[in-house]
This record gives structure tokens, sequence and C-alpha cells, in this order.
């Protein structure tokens, strides 16, 4: 903006004169950076309206009070890098390909004291490179990073990257950091650092210390759990590898942390991803005997790559026909879990293990598929993502591959545990259910049956449906999360083919989600009526009907209620129920038909009153 303008805005509220220079900066062209809308553009200044004009993502135009921009948006000087990606496209775009840690220099090198946290330095990176490929592109950089003399990295988000006025060794930085911490988890970190920043050989003498202090950490440190020591005693022993040193002499050995069958499964839920294949090399290693039923008790319960890690490793091992008839029991005893499963699916067209899958890829492993996704969903709080599901639902080939050797029955059976599955919302389980009638067009009867279901409204009073409700609350809330936790225990007594709690908890489970999945179809077609609008014309909803034995004469009175409201012993009938169809629509004078208590009698309706008006 021009002085003029500044000297009128000013004029109007003195209280920017203290943000002058920043008003200054609001120039046409200049790129900035707003707290709600984001990077942008200021395009001019309407002077009668004393606006600025700026061109924003997806609002174009935009006009706004400089006053309120003050304390919401930033001027960013032209070095800065997202204004440098609108001005130098082409050079931006040759950084980030080829010289990455000179754009992260570039990137510092426009803050204050060329240093910016690391919150903040990977939120402007971001930008520049695009959210889908900045994760990959920063974890590849930042390892470059740690390499680089020029720039300092931190240990923590909270800190700060810093563009170094002398360059310092990563080996130094390193033995500094070392020095100044006596965490045992930040000593293994470091080592780990050390390692991977290529040490140099004049540098190795310096690094004594760095070994002595972790081999004291790994041995003493009561901070670490036994996947953390475990992983420092391996960063220990190949730093001393790459020093000279007798690994074989450090004490604890690798060995004697995993030498303890029962706790391998925890510590392998929390080693680092590069190090899963190194200890199951370690784990035969060190139980030569046991390593095939421990490898496989491992993959029973693994998660993420180290299920993949322990399929290779036990192919490699010469264990693949061992592990085709060990996945076909699992299947069998619904024994596989939803990372193994999605394992099986996401390799089932792979050469490598064809032979492998060729006897998974059947119905039955679609039926352990829902078993898994239920159980997830029903363990998990919230809106939690299932992977297993979400990969059901993006492979359009999956269903038709899995139902290839099914029968229509099979099929329907499948179909109507997908309609009563937890894990899938509904317009997903439409969207699959779509797969299965394109397979077998005869299961387009469900989809005809649910919508006939829904469309179908039930009168009821709010009495019973508050109690329907109250219903539908405690088998949510309690008795499926109780019935979940029985399976649990029950898979922990061992061999499901011999498990009667387990079968009985299953079973009990299948109940349980049919009476779900009932009340839920009966809650949304519910409608709640106090039945006031009742006609005395005929017999309808929420009247009293009088009636006449033509035989003998008796009187006897029905009130006819709603869907939820049968109460035979007071006689009070539920519309929905047979005797309650055959009265509804009937007028006074006709004559009715009805079988009671098993006798059939015929009788005149004599009267008509709406329950609302009765006596109480």
């Amino acid at each position: 903006m021009n002085s003029e303008a500044i000297s009128a805005i000013t004029a109007k509220n003195p209280a920017l004169k203290a943000s002058k220079a920043k008003l200054e900066a609001m120039e046409p062209g200049a790129y900035v950076m707003h707290r709600s809308w984001g990077f942008g553009q200021i395009k001019s200044f309407d002077e009668s309206a004393q606006k600025l004009v700026i061109d924003f993502k997806g609002k174009k135009s935009h006009a706004m009070d400089p006053a309120f921009c003050i304390g919401t948006m930033d001027v960013l000087p032209a070095r800065h890098i997202l204004a440098r990606k609108e001005t130098e496209a082409a050079k931006i775009a040759e950084l980030i390909e080829n010289d990455p840690v000179q754009l992260v220099i570039d990137t510092l090198s426009a803050y204050p004291n060329k240093a910016c946290s690391a919150i903040e330095l990977e939120s402007t990176l971001s930008q520049v490179i695009g959210e889908e490929k900045f994760k990959r592109w920063f974890s590849n950089v930042k390892k470059q990073l740690i390499k680089d003399p020029r720039v300092g990295v931190p240990a923590k988000k909270t800190e700060v990257y810093v563009v170094r006025e002398e360059p310092v060794s990563a080996e130094d930085e390193i033995l500094e950091a070392f020095g100044t911490t006596r965490s045992a988890r930040r000593r293994i970190t470091l080592a780990e650092d050390l390692l991977a920043a290529s040490i140099k050989e004049e540098s190795k003498p310096g690094l004594q210390s760095v070994l002595t202090g972790l081999t004291e950490a790994v041995r003493d440190s009561n901070q670490l759990d036994a996947a953390e020591r475990l992983y420092g005693a391996f960063v220990r022993d190949e730093l001393a590898r790459i020093l000279g040193h007798d690994a074989a002499k450090l004490n604890p050995p690798q060995a004697e942390l995993i030498k303890e069958v029962r706790g391998l499964s925890a510590i392998a839920e929390k080693i680092p991803v590069h190090f899963q294949s190194r200890f199951l090399d370690l784990v035969k290693e060190t139980h030569p005997l046991e390593w095939r039923e421990i490898v496989f008790a491992l993959l029973k319960t693994s998660q993420g790559k180290f299920t993949t890690e322990c399929i290779n490793f036990l192919v490699e091992n010469g264990q693949s026909d061992e592990l085709a008839l060990t996945l076909v029991r699992w299947k069998t005893e619904q024994n596989l879990r939803a990372p193994v499963l999605l394992w099986i699916i996401k390799n089932r067209h792979s050469k490598k293990f064809a032979k492998l899958l060729n006897n998974l890829v059947t119905p039955r492993l679609l039926s352990a598929i829902f078993f898994a996704i239920d159980y997830e969903a029903l363990q998990s709080a919230g809106t939690r993502r299932i992977p297993l599901a979400e990969a059901l639902s993006d492979d359009s080939d999956l269903i038709s591959d899995l139902l290839a050797t099914a029968d229509t029955e099979t099929a329907r059976d499948l179909a109507n545990t997908l309609l009563l599955n937890q894990g899938f919302e509904e317009l997903t389980k439409k969207s699959l259910l779509a797969r299965f009638i394109k397979l077998f067009p005869s299961l387009q009867a469900l989809v005809a049956g649910d919508a006939e279901a829904k469309d179908e409204q039930l009168i009821v009073s709010r009495s019973s449906y508050e109690k329907k409700r109250a219903e539908y609350e405690e088998i949510v809330s309690k008795r499926i999360p109780d019935n979940s936790k029985a399976i649990a225990a029950a898979r922990e007594h061992g061999d499901l083919r011999e498990n009667s709690e387990f079968k009985m908890a299953k079973q009990d489970q299948s109940v349980l989600m049919a009476q779900k999945a009932q009340l839920e179809r009966d809650l949304a077609r519910a409608r709640i009526s106090d039945f006031a609008d009742a006609t005395t014309d005929q017999v309808s909803v929420g009247t009293i009907v009088d009636l006449r034995d033509v035989t003998n004469g008796k009187a006897v009175r029905y009130t006819v209620a709603g869907a939820w409201d049968s109460d035979p012993d007071n006689h009070i009938i539920a519309y929905k129920t047979p005797l309650g169809q055959a009265l509804l629509g009937r007028k006074v004078g006709e004559h009715v038909k009805l079988k009671i208590a098993g006798v059939n009698h015929e009788y005149q309706v004599a009267g008509i009153v709406r329950s609302a008006d009765a006596k109480v």
C-alpha cells in the first residue's frame, strides 16, 4: 500500500501506527500466509473500500481489511520458499528432484537466524512438495540431513533445524550430544545416527567413549524395556564391529536377551522395522531346535511389515510346505488374524507365493475375513479404520476371486454375514453386496427384502419404543463387549477344534449380532404415536373393539395396540399379530371369524372406541 492509504488507515485506527512497516509490506504482488486461508498473493488495494484484494487457493479476489490482517497474516519475504515456488518454479522443481538438502537449506535461510522448528519446516515443505509425496520424500531427505555438516538436525519436533555458520561433522555433533545426555534411549538413537552417518576412519579413535557409554546404557539402565534393550545391544554390536572390537565379549549378548521364548511376541511388536529380519535370524541362532514353532507363533500374532518378514523367513528357510498347511489349518479353525489375512489377499496373485496360497483363496477365506473384520470392529473404539475392511472394499476383484468355487447357498450365507458385519458402513455393504449379486443374480432378493423391510413403517407407542431402545443399548454397550471378552479369553485356552468355550462364545456372538441387526432395522422403521388420531369408523391401531360371540352371545373386548405392545393376558393385542390383522378395517355390525386358543369363533363387531378416550 502507498503512504496515502496507510495514512488513511492509521488515522482511522491510531493503534495501527506501530504496525506501519507491516502495512507497507502489503503491496500488490507480495505473497502472504494467512492463519485461516493459507498461502496467497496480494493482487491489488481497493482504495475506495480500503481493502486488500487477495487470491487464495479456492478463493480468488478475496477482499480483506488490512487492519484485520495485521494479526492474522504474514507477508512472506521474496526469498521464502513458497514465494520462490511461484516465481522460480523450474529451479525449485530441480532442487526437489536433485538437491533436496539445498532446498531445506534455502527454506531455513529465509527464517530469522536461519532456523525454524521441525514442525514449521515440515509444514512448509509439505506445501512445496505436495502432501501425498512429502512423507516419503522427507524420510529420505532427513537421512541425508543427518550426514550433512551444514545443517543441525533436532532430536525432537519441538526443537529447531538450523543452518550452521560453520559446518560441523556428523560425528562431532553426535559425540557432543552423546556426552550431554544420560538417557539410555537417547544414547541408542544417537549411536544409530552415528552408524547412518558412515563413520570415517580418522574419526574412530574419538568414538570409543560412545561405545563405552552405549554398553553401559544397555547393560545397566532401568529405563529400557526388553525390545529397546535388545535393539540397543544390536546397535552396540554394530558399532563395536566398525570400531574393531569383538562384540561377542560385550554384555549382555543379544542371545541372552531373547532366551525366554515367552516374551518374544511382545519384543517383536516394538522392535524397529529394519531390525525385524535380523531379529528372526537371531531367534533361529538362539533357539536352533525350536525356532520353527517360535516363528510360526510370532507370525500368528504379527502386525504390519513383520507379517511379511515372518513369511519370507519361513519360505527362505525351507518351510513353504509347512507354512501352506498351517495357514489352511488356521483358516479352518478361524484362527487367521487380520494382518495375515491382509498379506494373503495382497499376495494372492504373486508368482512367488502361488503354490503357498493355492489352497487358501476359497469362500472359506472370505468367511475368515468377515470374522476378522467383525472382531476388530467390536474390539476397536470409535471410528478407527480397519485396514482389512478397506482392502476388501478397494480390491474390486477380491470377492469374485474368493467366490470362484462357491455355490449359491454358500454365497447367500456369506452375503448375510456381510449384512450383519459391524466393520462396514451401510453404503459399503451395499457396494460389496452388488459384487455378490453380479456373480449370483438370485441374491438380488436380499436387497429387495431389505428395502421392503425398510419401507414398511411400524406404529409403536413411546413406552414400547423406549423399552426396545433400552434393549438395543444393553446389547451394544454390555452384552456384545462381554461376549468379545469371552471370545478373546476362550482363544487363550488352546486348540479351537476342542475348545467348547470358544464355540459357545461364537454361537452367542452370532445370536447377539442377529439380535442387534434386527433391533436396528425395527428401530429405524418405528413411528412413535399416541394413537390420538385413531378413527372409530372402523377398527384401527389405537382403538378398543367390543365383540359379541354369535353362538352364545358372550362379549369380549380387545385393545388393538402398537406393534410392540402385546399383552394377551389383558386382551391387548399388537396390530401386527394375526388376531390384530383380522380385526383391522372391520366396522360395527360386521362379522369376523377368529381362532382363539385353538378354537374357531364367529364374532360380530359390537362397538369401537378410541383407546385414548377410554377411562383408565
